[in-house]
């Protein structure tokens, strides 16, 4: 690819999974960690390095992308070269093409992916796995121990699918499931010579059980397999559909879900129940034909839809990965979300040909008429979602969390209650692309840049160019600053959705309502239950030029033992105990990493990072945790554990004239202000 064409994408793409820009400045380790990360990214094709371009404008939604050069180009790419070749465990040959612009040099690396043979490349004298690294989204990762697991495993020129399953054996098979392959087979080709055999010969020919006839193949356990033996060999291989109240995953009432239906067995017969569960609680729409006096009820989304929705998932799911496939049922939508990320770039979904994640599987599914194998499958639902006048489905893949999320709006496209509420945006000389994007945003609360080109068919730049337009006029809130950026809804098209249905139509709209007498921040401004009218300057309390302010000064109306809690944080106050502080306050309620950074007087980033780590071990969780990056992501405390117990129970005795929980007390000790002293009793 040409010098402009990827500057091009850089403007209005930004860095993504296969282009990253560097400047002279990182020419070094950074530039050779990039390369492996290329190298090792399975399905990824490699990657581009474009050397001697620098990212300004960082802190922008959009930012821009200057030409710098190289200095010396001859130098570089001489020891860009010979370093590929020497400080790897394998060389790696990447070609290197100089170009010019404005009269300076620009170097463009063209990576190509390793061979599964030789993977993972790493540093050599770093020790496995810090010493490998993947490519996740636009940044460069390095691998851990299940990272090596995968790459090891590829090794092999053996699918996983086809491998032998331990401790597994004839008894674990179905036979009810052998018999429906028979009929099935049969109704679509009576001359096929498997038929002809036994049943174990039967499963040697499809390679669901091994050459002894004794052991079955993890293809064998998901086709044939019975429910116990999936129980005990396979524990979270299930298929769930599970009926939420609302449009969110978690709702603001606590109610997780109303009810919830676990799916195990032999994929041969549970393709068919889970086909019959969706559309059992699917809404129907009255139809009279006009050939027929009889009525048909039509379910709210194409029959052949679901299909190859389930099919695609069980087909293509990482079955490595230890969680079960989800079908989850919305008030206004459908989503089914699967392990295992598309081995197709998100760019090509709906592009002829088919990369099998497990071809034993897929052939079986192929030969019994359940799937093609030919990459028709996007396109077909995204071409009966059409013809029914709903909302092509949108399909998100992360490589990052290993996962694939197809949603199916049951909403159509235009209907009249639409067209009045898009007379709003009549002055913005919106086309009908536009014009459908924000209705999708409506209802769905999110939308990307896949999800646009799925919507309107668009290139990826023309979509980036057309979601840029929308944020310029404020009707969509940018989050991110790679491919892989989300858009939410806007100041502008919040206040047109309040103003046609009320201001509690859409509560994920950018805008922060907290509980009772507490804060609420609109658009810039602060306002107090108790009537006091706050600061709308835009000015920020510093301290010291770190950007924080005093703990609890941004918020005086807050509870007694809140603030008393706060009070005894110092500026160099013991980790331990800071992170006892935020479980407490996020026992009391949800908290934004914003609020809490400005409660404690700590930098964003810095709160950020705290409160990563008590995702991590358990002691806090996502309100929103299907949406990791909604800009109204709180986080309260996992109710499980005896410390958010504790901590909420502290809290209300405080409340009451009690003494604030012991970790006040701990506070008032200087030596644990100042980070020193013994460690502390609470437990992690």
């Amino acid at each position: 690819m040409k010098l402009p064409e990827l500057l091009e994408q850089l403007r209005t793409l930004d860095e993504h999974s296969r282009l990253e820009a560097k400047t002279a400045s990182q020419l070094g380790e950074s530039a050779l960690t990039t390369i492996c990360a290329f190298a090792n990214e399975p399905g990824l094709g490699g990657g581009t390095l474009v050397l001697g371009v620098e990212r300004v404008n960082e802190d922008a939604a959009f930012p821009d992308y200057f030409v710098r050069g190289i200095p010396d180009p001859d130098k570089v790419q001489a020891d860009l070269v010979s370093q590929c070749r020497s400080v790897f465990n394998v060389p790696l040959s990447v070609t290197i093409t100089p170009e010019r612009t404005d009269g300076k040099i620009v170097l463009v690396v063209e990576v190509p992916e390793a061979t599964p043979a030789v993977k993972p490349i790493h540093f050599i004298k770093r020790p496995l796995p810090g010493g490998a690294y993947r490519r996740l989204g636009s940044a460069d990762v390095k691998c851990t121990d299940d990272d090596l697991a995968l790459l090891f495993q590829q090794r092999g020129t053996l699918p996983f699918d086809a491998t032998l399953v331990e401790d597994s054996g004839r008894d674990d098979i179905d036979p009810d499931a052998v018999a429906v392959y028979r009929t099935m087979r049969a109704r679509g080709n009576p001359a096929a010579e498997e038929l002809r055999l036994g049943d174990i010969d039967l499963l040697r020919a499809l390679r669901c059980m091994d050459t002894a006839g004794s052991g079955i193949t993890v293809a064998g356990m998901v086709l044939f397999g019975r429910a116990l033996a999936q129980r005990r060999l396979f524990p979270m291989l299930r298929l769930d559909y599970v009926r939420v109240p609302g449009r969110d995953w978690v709702p603001e009432t606590g109610e997780r879900f109303t009810t919830t239906l676990d799916m195990r067995g032999p994929l041969l017969l549970l393709l068919g129940r889970a086909q019959a569960a969706v559309l059992d609680d699917l809404p129907h729409a009255f139809h009279l034909p006009d050939d027929t006096m009889q009525r048909r009820d039509e379910p709210g989304l194409p029959l052949r839809v679901i299909r190859e929705a389930v099919v695609n998932a069980v087909m293509h799911r990482n079955y490595r990965a230890q969680r079960p496939t989800q079908i989850v049922r919305y008030s206004n939508r459908l989503e089914i979300r699967n392990a295992g990320y598309s081995l197709k770039a998100p760019e090509r979904l709906g592009e002829p040909g088919s990369e099998a994640r497990n071809p034993t599987i897929a052939a079986v599914l192929h030969e019994l008429n359940f799937a093609e194998t030919k990459g028709t499958g996007i396109r077909t639902m995204q071409t009966e979602m059409r013809r029914a006048g709903l909302s092509p489905p949108t399909f998100v893949s992360d490589r990052g969390p290993d996962s694939f999320t197809a949603t199916f709006l049951f909403h159509h496209f235009l209907d009249e209650a639409d067209a009045a509420w898009l007379g709003c945006f009549r002055d913005l000389d919106l086309n009908d692309d536009l014009l459908k994007t924000l209705v999708f945003v409506r209802e769905q609360g999110w939308i990307n840049n896949a999800a646009y080109r799925d919507l309107t068919l668009a290139h990826p730049t023309d979509a980036t160019r057309a979601l840029r337009r929308l944020c310029d006029l404020n009707l969509l809130l940018p989050v991110g600053n790679t491919l892989n950026r989300v858009y939410w809804p806007g100041p502008a098209m919040t206040a047109a959705v309040k103003l046609v249905a009320g201001p509690d139509t859409m509560h994920d709209s950018g805008e922060t309502m907290h509980d009772s007498g507490e804060t609420m921040h609109d658009s810039g401004e602060t306002m107090h239950d108790n009537g006091e009218t706050m600061h709308d300057n835009g000015e920020t309390m510093h301290d010291s030029g770190t950007g924080a302010a005093e703990p609890g000064q941004a918020h005086p109306t807050l509870p007694t033992p809140v603030r008393t809690l706060l009070a005894g944080l110092g500026r160099r106050t013991d980790p331990a105990i800071l992170r006892s502080v935020i479980r407490q306050l996020c026992a009391w309620r949800a908290h934004s990493v914003a609020d809490l950074a400005n409660l404690l007087g700590r930098s964003p980033t810095y709160t950020r990072s705290v409160m990563a780590a008590l995702v991590t071990q358990g002691a806090l969780e996502q309100t929103r945790p299907g949406q990791p990056r909604h800009p109204d992501q709180t986080y309260r405390a996992v109710e499980a554990t005896t410390e958010s117990m504790t901590a909420n129970h502290s809290i209300q005795r405080s409340d009451s004239g009690s003494p604030c929980a012991p970790i006040s007390d701990q506070l008032k000790d200087p030596a644990r202000k100042r980070g020193r002293g013994q460690k502390t009793a609470l437990s992690e």
